[in-house]
Order: C-alpha cells, then structure tokens, then sequence
C-alpha cells in the first residue's frame, strides 16, 4: 500500500462494478425465463455463448450509469476514504444503479407485446397518459412476482455491496499521493471511455442496438444480448430519420409511384368509420385463420366472423408499426414508424396529406373517438395536426361511472355513445374509434364475468368483450339512416398476447385484421395476399373515386395495377418489405437477406443466390426508404410540390 496508494480503493470500486455486471446478468436470464417462447435457442447451453457478448453491451450501460460515481470514487484527494463521503457515494450507486436496473424487469412483461427491448421512443407513450398511478399500481397487482424479484435482488446487491469497504490508511495528501492518484483517474477515464464506446480503436463507432445482432443465428436472439437500459440510452437523443441517396427519382417514381391517381370508380360520397381495435391482433379471429393449418386453433371473435362472411378482408395484412400511436399515423395519414416512431421525431408537426383533409376537401366532418383520458397515447396532440374537426375522449364522455379504473371508458358504453354522437352529424362524415378494453390488465365489467370464454391466455376474453361491444354497436347503428352509405372499415393497432406457435414467428406476430364493410357497396370476398395499415387510406379514396392525385406510399387493395402487392415494416432492427415470393431485410443501405415468402422464420437466407426478382425487391425497399426520408424531412407529406 505504501508503494501503490489507494489500492485497496481500486479494489473496492472493482468490486462495487463486478456487482452492477453479476445482476445485469442475472436480469439477462430472468428476461429469458420470462420471454423463453419468444426467444428462439436451442438449448440452454446456447445462452451462454450470447451472455458472453452481451457483457459488451453490459459496459457500455453500467459505465454511463456509474460515471459520476466512478469519477467521485478516484479523485486525487484523501476526502474518498472519509465515513460520510462514503455514504454519499453509496446513495449515489443505489440511486443510479437500481433506476437503470428496474427497466429490464418492465422489459420481463412489456417485451410480450413490443417484441423488443424498450427504448427511449416507449417513455413517450407513458408520457402522455394522465392514470400513470393507477396504471402502475395496476402492474404491481398483476406482476407482484417481477416486483418482489426486483426487490428481492436489489436488497442482495445492498447487502453485497457492504461486504467489501474502503479502509482509511490516513494518508496525507502529498505530492506522491496526487500523482499517482491523478495517473490512476487518467488510465481509469480512458478505460471507462473505451468500455462505453465498446471498442478501443478510434475507427470505430460507439455500439449500438443494430450491433446485438452480429452475434445470433435467429434474430429474436439480439434482445437476449442487449439490456433495456442500453437500449434506453442509446436511442435516448438518437436522430434516425436521415436522408439517404439509393436510386435516381424515376425508379422511385416508377416503382414507387408515391403520388396515386385513382380512376377506377364513380365519384360518391359515402361515410367512413373505422374501428382501430386496440391489440386486436389476427391470431384471435376465426375469419383470419382459416388457411393457417393450426392444430386445435379457435377464435374469440364470433361477432367479426360472421361481419367477415358479408365483408372484403385481408388474411395477410401487417401493422406497420408497433405501438398504438403508430396505429393512428399508419392508418389515417398511411405514414408507417420504423425505427423509431414518426409521431415521436421532430418532423410530425408539418401540413399532412392524409385520409382527413383529403375527405375535409370534400366536405366531410371528421372526428376521433377515445374512451381513455384526453391526450392518452398522443391521440389528441396527432389528431390536432391532422386537422381532425372534433375529438372525443373520457372528458367528453363524462360519466366515470363507466371508467374501467385503468384505460378508459368501457368499450360497450363507449361504442354505443360513438354511435348517438355521429347519428347526430350531418352526412357525409368520416368517425374514426380507437377501443381501449382490449388491452391489459385484461379485465371486462363485473356484469360480464364469465360470459366471455376465457380461452388460453388473459387477452381471449377481453377479444370476446370488444367483440360484441362491435356486435352492440352495429346493432344499434344499422338502425340509423346513415349506416347503409356507410364504408367501415376494421383494423388492430397490433397483436398483443400469442398463444399459437405459429405466432412466434416475427413474421405472424405483427399480423393485423383488415376488413372493409358495406351494405350498399359490393366489397367482399377473402384476399390472401400482402397488405398493410398503409394501404387503408388510398383504399378508401379509390372506393370513394377521389378525382384527384394525392400523397400515399401504400397502394389501393381493390385496384392498383402500378404497385404491386407488398409490406414494408421495421423489426429486430432490420427493415423488411415482403412482396412477391420473397421477403428482403435491408439495413438501411442495401439488402442483407432474401427470403421465401413462407420462410416466416426467417431461417434460410437466399442473398448468395440473388435472381433477377430479389433484385428488384431490393430496389424497391431503396425507393422507398429514401422518399419516407426525405418527404418527412423535406415537409413534402402532401401531393403539391
């Protein structure tokens, strides 16, 4: 200790991170034992390799998170070895250490509908809602074992931490002392530097999310690796709507075509009302499944079914997100979120073409329907720049007495005040409800207990309350004059809870209903091939025979002969458009995968053997990622230069 001083503080501060990087590895197979069905491996023994990697990222996290603690812990001052500084540094580790460390629990339970680790862009969803104690208190009920196994660790790491201490040797400070302490922060500060970047060498970028997935043989493999709070970090300022230069204009153009002229159909001027049904995923819809060859399936949705047999529905049709708000953007302004969402980055605030001011030109009333606390999910904010006429949530519905405790207005009385309130417009109007009971904590009114089977998995009989609250509500609204000019149009947000196998497979987890109803137009029959939320809004517009050119980069499902046939989503950090017989991933610059279209695993990766149709798909995913880019950028969201 005389030759080297402070040793015995170097060993302690070692040991107080060995601690930090021991319970993020615990969190790591927790978050496994606790999403295992998702995360595709083998065996056990295969974790252990992807754990290993994973201690990269671990470094990166547990150095931002303990920078300040590091710094105060190796100043060049004798102060470090006082009781009292070190009980302020103990408060300091806890408090950074344990705030960082509960977001891998949150990940334990919310990863079974994101499909990913958290990231800065899931706060913003919080961030609006007004019922965050109830909301939080309702987890806690719920998911008590994730909480007593936070508390339960984070008293272990306390009592851990305790066992090792830092001595006071009374040194004085002295001209040896600081400069060897001062060397000591020097070489510390640079290794900390390189631990947070992930990489020594200057070359080389700090890691990022992307880099999870370098090291797995299935995707879903990279959320193992990765920990929340580094996802959360990295994604905290991050910036990834980017212009990129892939093709020239005419390829866009051609293969794109995102200005659409429809002239398929006589101009009219019939009512639109869509439902967007929260988490109201494909798998729960008997209609939806028919082809799938699922052992023992059933549905849950027997209202739907029987809508569908007098309907046109999509048995492939994907959301174009992952997220609620990304619902909204994908379906009534056909603007999809990849990344991170496009109602989160600092471009939504712009004049936007859309499904609401293309039908505003034309006379409609327009308006939003939500049963949860005005400003819930970032509603109300994106419908005020839509320029939707009216919105309609719990403040307007006021009565309480129909609150769920949680989310909002019961479905059933809520979709019986949607249909009193457009029966009161004046025609031609365009109503749009976005439900809120079909969604965790997964309960239905006391009076409907037990009427609903509840299936295999908690969100089976939630379906079944949604269901026939649309059973209610059509009931009521046929009786109304305006339902038989009436275009409806059902869409989920996304999936929520799977329980078929099939369903794990990222390519199934992201599938969403889409039906078109009428009475007075003849749209039925069943549709197997791509589709997606984006192409609800130039549908509409051809059904309706808009006269006009406008903005959109979906395609008429009943129509288009110019694009064909195709869905273009973000997930496992990758973005994939599927068409055709294949489905390519691309990671923003050029294509990294071709798959068969059926290869819903993503298992067997054809790019060594590119043909003439792969090609052209990677082509079109250039063409299209560069347009989003620079439209959004540019504020070019409408078809007028």
């Amino acid at each position: 200790m005389r030759h080297f001083p402070r040793l015995n503080e170097y060993k302690v501060l070692a040991y107080r991170l060995f601690l930090a990087y021991m319970f993020y590895m615990i969190a790591r197979f927790l978050f496994y034992f606790y999403n295992s069905n998702l995360i595709k491996v083998d065996s056990w023994t295969d974790l252990f390799p992807l754990a290993y990697h994973g201690l990269a990222f671990d470094t990166t996290t547990i150095l931002y998170v303990n920078s300040l603690f590091i710094l105060l812990s190796i100043l060049p001052f004798t102060i470090n070895q006082q009781k009292g500084y070190q009980v302020g540094l103990k408060i300091l580790y806890f408090t950074t250490n344990l705030i960082a460390f509960s977001l891998n629990f949150i990940d334990f339970i919310y990863y079974r509908y994101s499909f990913n680790r958290s990231t800065r862009a899931s706060m913003d969803i919080v961030e609006n809602e007004t019922n965050k104690a109830a909301l939080f208190g309702s987890f806690l009920i719920h998911y008590w074992h994730v909480f007593a196994l936070f508390v339960a660790l984070s008293l272990l790491w306390v009592y851990l931490y305790g066992k090792q201490k830092v001595k006071s040797d009374k040194q004085k400070l002295s001209l040896k002392y600081f400069f060897a302490s001062t060397v000591s922060l020097l070489l510390i500060v640079a290794l900390c530097i390189g631990g947070i970047r992930g990489d020594f060498r200057k070359s080389t970028r700090p890691i990022n999310v992307v880099d999870a997935s370098r090291f797995v043989t299935d995707a879903s493999q990279s959320d193992f690796v990765l920990n929340t709070p580094f996802a959360v970090i990295r994604t905290w300022n991050t910036n990834t709507f980017q212009k990129v230069q892939l093709v020239d204009q005419p390829t866009v153009d051609s293969l794109l075509v995102p200005i659409k002229h429809y002239k398929n159909n006589p101009k009219t001027k019939p009512n639109v009302v869509i439902f967007i049904l929260e988490s109201f995923g494909k798998e729960y819809i008997s209609s939806f499944n028919k082809d799938e060859q699922i052992k023992g399936y059933k549905g849950y949705a027997p209202f739907v079914d029987s809508l569908a047999q007098h309907s046109l529905i999509f048995t492939k049709a994907y959301a174009n997100g992952y997220k609620s708000i990304h619902g909204m953007s994908s379906v009534l302004s056909g603007i999809p979120s990849f990344k991170d969402a496009f109602t989160s980055s600092p471009y939504p605030k712009q004049k936007i073409e859309s499904l609401v001011s293309v039908l505003k030109s034309e006379g409609y009333d327009t308006s939003f329907f939500h049963g949860a606390p005005n400003g819930s999910m970032g509603f109300l904010g994106f419908s005020n720049i839509l320029g939707i006429d009216n919105y309609y949530g719990k403040n307007e519905y006021n009565n309480d007495q129909d609150f769920d405790g949680y989310w909002g207005i019961w479905d059933e009385p809520f979709f019986q005040y949607f249909n009193k309130t457009i029966s009161a417009k004046k025609q031609p109007f365009m109503a749009t409800l976005f439900s809120v009971s079909s969604h965790e904590p997964y309960i239905v009114p006391d009076q409907y207990k037990g009427k609903f089977p509840k299936g295999t998995n908690p969100m089976h009989q939630c379906v079944g309350y949604t269901d026939f609250a649309l059973k209610q509500f059509f009931k009521a609204a046929s009786k109304e004059p305006w339902f038989n000019n009436t275009i409806f149009v059902l869409v989920a947000d996304h999936d929520n809870l799977i329980y078929y196998d099939k369903y794990y497979n990222d390519q199934y987890a992201h599938t969403v209903p889409i039906l078109f109803y009428s009475p007075k137009f003849n749209y039925k029959g069943v549709n197997n091939e791509w589709a997606q939320q984006i192409d609800i809004y130039p549908t509409i517009l051809d059904m309706i025979g808009y006269e006009k050119p406008f903005r959109s980069w979906g395609r008429s499902l009943i129509s288009d002969t110019k694009v064909p046939p195709f869905v273009m989503r973000y997930s496992s950090d990758l973005y994939q458009m599927m068409s055709g017989n294949y489905i390519c991933t691309f990671d923003g610059q050029k294509a990294v995968g071709f798959y068969k279209r059926n290869d819903f695993a993503l298992k067997h990766n054809l790019i060594a053997h590119r043909n003439v149709e792969m090609n052209l798909l990677e082509k079109r995913c250039k063409a299209f990622l560069q347009d989003y880019m620079e439209r959004i950028i540019d504020k070019k969201l409408t078809s007028k230069p």
